[in-house]
Formats: C-alpha cells, sequence, structure tokens
C-alpha cells in the first residue's frame, strides 16, 4: 500500500511539473513571438563607469530578454531633460540639482526620476596636497574654478561659512576645467569641484597627490543624488510594462555590474573601445560598490534626502518655487515588489 501511495505520489508530480515546464516554454515562445519593444536612451555625457549597468544589460542579453531594444545616443548641449520630457526619448541621465530649476517652473517637465544610479553623491573639492586645503574653510585665499552656476556657489558658500570661513575670501575663476589635475598644479587654479570616479581615480593613477573632501560628508543636505535616471511621463503611464521590462533589465545591469567588477569594465569598453581601459577597470573598482551601496535595492532613492534637498534650494530662494514634496521621483519602477 505504501509503495502504491509513493508511486502516486512520483506520477503527480512528474504530471505537475511537465505542466510547469510547459508553462515556463510557453511564455518563452510567446515572448519570442513578440515583436521587440524600441526603447530610446540619452545619455548625460560620454560613456563612463556611470553606465555601466546600461553596457551589462546590453552584453549580456538581460533587455532581449525581457523583449527590449535598446537604442542609445549622446545628448544635445544642454542635456538630456528636454529631449526626454518632449518624449523624443523614453530614459534619459540627469541629476537632481540641475533638474530642479524644471520641477519648479509654473509648468513643470513632464518628466519622472525613476532610478538613482549611484546611492551617495561623490562630488567634492580636490586640490594638490601641498596647498594643505583639507577642509571648506582652508578654500579662503584661494582661487577656486567655478561654472558660475547659483546652485554650485550658494552650496560652496554653505560649507565654506558652515566652517568658519569668509566665503568671500574665495576667489572664483570662470571657467570650465578640461583638465583638472593639469589645473591644480598649476599657479592658477587652487581647487576644482569634481566627481572623484573621474578625476580623483585618475590622480591615483598618475600618482598626483591631493587633498579631497566630500559634501556628502560635509553637510547631509548635499547628498544628493547625482546621477538620476529620468523617464517621461506619459511613455510611463501609456507603456508601464514596457518600462518595467526596461527597468527589470537596467536593475539587474547595475547589479552585474556591482558583483563583476572587473568584467562590467572589460564590457564597457568591448562596446566603447574608445575609453582607457585601464582607467575603466581601476573606476569601477572604486564605484561597483556605491551602485546600491547601503540602499535596500539598487536604485531607491530616498525621499527624505530628495526633499531635505529641495527645500534647502527653496529657503535659499535658488528656485522660483518651492517644489512639493515627494515630487519628482518614484521607486515604483525599482522596487522589486513592484517590479513583480
Amino acid at each position: 500500500m505504501k509503495s502504491l501511495k509513493k508511486l502516486l505520489v512520483l506520477i503527480l508530480a512528474g504530471i505537475m511539473l511537465t505542466a510547469c515546464g510547459k508553462t515556463e516554454n510557453k511564455k518563452v515562445e510567446e515572448k519570442k513571438d513578440k515583436p521587440m519593444e524600441k526603447v530610446s536612451f540619452l545619455l548625460d555625457w560620454d560613456p563612463n563607469v556611470n553606465h555601466a549597468g546600461l553596457y551589462v544589460a546590453m552584453d549580456k542579453g538581460f533587455f532581449a530578454e525581457e523583449g527590449i531594444e535598446v537604442e542609445v545616443n549622446q545628448p544635445p548641449a544642454n542635456g538630456a531633460e528636454a529631449l526626454v520630457a518632449s518624449g523624443k526619448a523614453d530614459f534619459g541621465v540627469s541629476f537632481q540639482d540641475t533638474i530642479a530649476p524644471a520641477f519648479a517652473s509654473e509648468k513643470p517637465l513632464p518628466v519622472t526620476a525613476v532610478a538613482a544610479i549611484i546611492n551617495h553623491n561623490t562630488s567634492g573639492i580636490v586640490s594638490i596636497k601641498d596647498k594643505n586645503i583639507t577642509r571648506p574653510k582652508d578654500m579662503e585665499n584661494h582661487n577656486h574654478s567655478t561654472w558660475g552656476l547659483p546652485i554650485e556657489q550658494a552650496i560652496l558658500k554653505q560649507v565654506v561659512e558652515d566652517d568658519g570661513g569668509d566665503f568671500s575670501k574665495v576667489k572664483l575663476i570662470p571657467g570650465d576645467v578640461t583638465n583638472t589635475l593639469a589645473a591644480i598644479q598649476g599657479k592658477d587654479i587652487d581647487t576644482v569641484w569634481i566627481f572623484y570616479p573621474v578625476d580623483g581615480v585618475r590622480a591615483e593613477m598618475e600618482n598626483v597627490p591631493i587633498n579631497y573632501f566630500a559634501f556628502k560628508d560635509i553637510n547631509k543636505t548635499f547628498d544628493y543624488y547625482t546621477p538620476i535616471l529620468i523617464a517621461n511621463n506619459d511613455f510611463l503611464k501609456n507603456k508601464e510594462d514596457v518600462a518595467k521590462r526596461f527597468m527589470r533589465a537596467f536593475s539587474k545591469g547595475y547589479e552585474y555590474a556591482a558583483k563583476n567588477p572587473k568584467e562590467a569594465a572589460e564590457i564597457l569598453v568591448k562596446l566603447n573601445p574608445e575609453l582607457d581601459k585601464e582607467y575603466t577597470i581601476k573606476a569601477m573598482d572604486y564605484i561597483h560598490d556605491k551602485y546600491k551601496d547601503d540602499a535596500e535595492y539598487f536604485g531607491e532613492i530616498n525621499a527624505d534626502r530628495w526633499n531635505n534637498f529641495y527645500s534647502w534650494l527653496w529657503e535659499n530662494k535658488l528656485i522660483d518655487r518651492e517644489i512639493p514634496k515627494d515630487f519628482g521621483f518614484t521607486n515604483d519602477f525599482v522596487n522589486p515588489e513592484k517590479l513583480k
């Protein structure tokens, strides 16, 4: 009798496995039969380690598995925001600080931040070590290269004055430094605002002795999100399934890059052969654990950090209108529970 029961259990289990297998095979076949959905993506700059997960997802077939074909393009000089807002691109790379005026306008741009590409702000101030500029106050009586942006200069003023310094004693030199390490080793520029994965890593490679302090370590308000992934609002509404499929693959690419930084760097260089391989590998080694960092999942945007930075902009009269709480972002396209 026991043998008969065991036999029946095995038969039933076999039937269930066969049924499940057929169901999965059917899903795969259905996906193969469907035409690929084309999704357009705008970078913010030349391909670099910030974009590694995107290229990994393309190379590993993660997008193809979701029935997505991605077209990657360079942005115009004024960035990706306007083209994404107009619907000429579905997704684009932006920054919480630079997109703020567009969110604070009378008619906010119809875009939404759907992911934090890097969880914490990796920017700060760099200088040559022998100038002993180790904190914001030390910027007094030195030349700082500035982009001339109101938000940029307000952040500098805040950190210098919070450190007991006099911002009026910081000499601002307008210009866009193209070679940071050469600039700070020269006579005209003492400090530059950098992103560490770019110029900090290059300083390490070239054995240039530097001092560096990060904004996120000085004032938590300045731990804003840079870069972020934005999407067109109509696209998110009218093609929600496509957007979620794209984001599943996109997130998977970054998760893979975080676990396999050297391979991710090699993929990035393979698909963008103009890149310096040695630098790209070293930059990936620096940044791979910073995509997700201490977030619950890749891409998560913390509401308090998002809101605090925009509140600071409003309080300091850096935007025309107050940005409503929780406006301009969603975690619905990166939260694994929402992507099922």
